[in-house]
């Protein structure tokens, strides 16, 4: 459902940024792995700016979720502007993302800011984008042209000279941050060559178009990444006058770029956050700088995001030692995958051929799940998993190939993004993009683990493709939808994702949703009942498929606490 647009910075719009700027930055993920050949063409740009994002969205969300468990209504918007900063910090990944996080981090500075003047309008937001933009390229040891700093500058610049209300800045820092985009290629050697834009510059575009869309309602239009011609390439199209005709360009050779994997740039990355002092830090920087390249320290009062590319991984844990105390050790081999420090050792039993892990909105489909064989991770109302614990979730089931259920279309991303992270560990994973749990019983129904990888993944992927989802939700807030304006407390009917109906009836709407999806045929009608569901409701609709639709079953399962008071499946 559209949200309402927001009119001035406050908690809530700090709220709505986040959500979907994460939701951006998953739909752009894999786009922006793509392209990634600067510093180090590693193809992570996309899902380490997601995983940042992640980690302030969750942030946020927490402070929220603790004002409504105390009664005290929403929280200020410094309290918002400093989570989404501090979580952003703690999570992030890779160089871009640590730039990322500091960019946050100057925005928080000024929207927190203590005094008789609160920046809540198109003059605050012009503020806290200067000083984003200034403190990032302050982060950067070395900082180069052509990169998310250019665009990032560009925003601001842009934004300074724009007069209006935050929409209208907003506006002018996005088409700022396009147009520097689009000429990153003509300022960085390496994109030039490769024919595509600057991979960080490209997510920092999709956090400031989920920026105009918080403000205004618009969505950003797409952004270009390559040329044309370059994007022919790229497809492996033959009749292109390319002479490589292939996807080699998407990555630079090791002869033609010295920060490619392979080549004579550093071995490996590091990362860590650190608790420390000014003192302390700006001597880490010094030594740090002497170690390496793409040296990125983000952060203040006392505790920092460190980013390196080194040789001697060693060392650079060690310089954070000597500067205060390391933790979240994060080390990485360009070109081998992951290298934990946690020294935790893989269980000494031997790995299953196959598995599948589900996310499930309820502990009654958790159990449902759990006896089919599936391993659960369990997706409690308002907070779905981050990606973290479907990696662990994938660890947990402790097979060679894992088929990866997400059950809910916001989860899409993080789901993809997990996928990714357990990909470096060795793992084979198959994401189906299953958007209810009513597809993820479908495509349960036909897994057999005996079956060639590949073509269990496509009859799984089949099944739930043929069964439409609908679900019966109580409204939050007020909100724009298909069906129009809904007030909160309203009974929604969504088919498919989308608001079909709206009423104040469970028994009304979930009856008319069920018309809706069996008008365009079906064998079987699978329903689950949450907790809020009256208890007639599964008998009235069961009744109403066997006098109205011939040669159609009804299977009923109860859900438990599932958030939706009814999930309707039709096969």
């Amino acid at each position: 459902m559209a949200q309402v647009p927001q009119t001035f910075f406050d908690a809530l719009a700090v709220r709505t940024w986040c959500s979907l700027a994460l939701r951006a930055l998953g739909r752009a993920r894999e786009e922006i792995d793509a392209i990634n050949v600067y510093p180090v063409a590693d193809g992570d740009t996309g899902t380490n700016l997601y995983l940042t994002a992640e980690s302030a969205a969750a942030a946020v969300e927490a402070v929220f979720e603790a004002h409504d468990a105390h009664g005290s209504g929403k929280p200020a918007l410094a309290d918002a502007a400093r989570a989404m900063a501090h979580g952003a910090l703690i999570g992030a990944r890779g160089n871009s993302g640590t730039i990322l996080a500091q960019l946050l981090r100057g925005m928080a500075q000024v929207l927190a800011a203590e005094g008789e003047t609160t920046h809540t309008d198109g003059e605050g937001l012009r503020l806290a984008l200067r000083q984003a933009a200034d403190s990032a390229r302050q982060a950067v040891a070395h900082p180069v042209e052509g990169t998310v700093l250019t665009v990032a500058s560009a925003a601001a610049d842009a934004a300074g000279g724009a007069e209006g209300d935050c929409g209208t800045v907003a506006r002018a820092a996005y088409d700022g941050a396009r147009a520097a985009l689009a000429a990153t290629p003509g300022q960085l050697a390496v994109l030039e060559r490769a024919g595509v834009v600057d991979a960080g510059g490209r997510g920092l575009v999709a956090v400031l178009g989920a920026l105009v869309e918080t403000f205004t309602g618009e969505v950003s239009r797409a952004v270009p990444v390559m040329s044309d011609l370059d994007r022919a390439r790229v497809a492996g199209d033959t009749d292109t006058t390319s002479p490589a005709g292939s996807a080699e360009i998407l990555a630079d050779s090791p002869d033609e770029c010295a920060d490619a994997p392979g080549a004579a740039g550093p071995a490996f990355e590091v990362i860590y956050l650190l608790e420390a002092d000014d003192t302390a830090v700006a001597r880490l920087r010094q030594r740090l700088d002497r170690l390496g390249d793409s040296l990125v320290v983000v952060g203040g009062d006392g505790l920092w995001n460190v980013h390196v590319h080194v040789d001697d991984a060693g060392a650079a844990v060690e310089a954070g030692v000597e500067a205060g105390r390391p933790y979240r050790i994060r080390i990485t081999h360009f070109g081998l995958g992951d290298v934990h420090t946690t020294g935790a050792e893989r269980p000494p039993r031997e790995p299953a051929q196959r598995a599948v892990v589900a996310v499930v909105p309820g502990e009654g489909l958790a159990g449902l799940y759990a006896e089919a064989g599936a391993t659960t991770v369990l997706a409690r109302p308002g907070e779905p998993p981050a990606s973290g614990e479907l990696v662990e979730a994938v660890r947990r089931a402790h097979a060679r190939e894992v088929v990866l259920l997400p059950n809910d279309a916001d989860l899409r991303h993080t789901a993809a993004a997990a996928a990714e992270q357990a990909r470096t560990e060795g793992i084979r994973v198959a994401l189906i993009p299953t958007r209810s749990a009513v597809q993820g019983i479908a495509a349960l129904a036909v897994h057999e683990p005996e079956r060639r990888f590949d073509e269990d993944v496509v009859q799984m992927t089949s099944a739930a493709g043929a069964t439409r989802y609908a679900e019966v939700t109580v409204a939050e807030r007020q909100s724009w939808t298909m069906a129009g304006i809904c007030q909160a407390g309203d009974i929604l009917g969504l088919i498919d994702g989308d608001v079909a109906v709206i009423g104040s009836d469970i028994a009304v709407i979930a009856e008319a949703v069920l018309d809706r999806m069996l008008s365009a045929g079906g064998e079987l009608v699978t329903l689950v009942l949450g907790d809020e569901a009256p208890e007639t409701v599964a008998d009235h609709l069961e009744v109403r498929v066997r006098e109205s639709y011939l040669a159609v079953d009804t299977v009923v399962y109860r859900g438990g606490r599932q958030g939706a008071v009814l999930l309707i499946g039709v096969e």
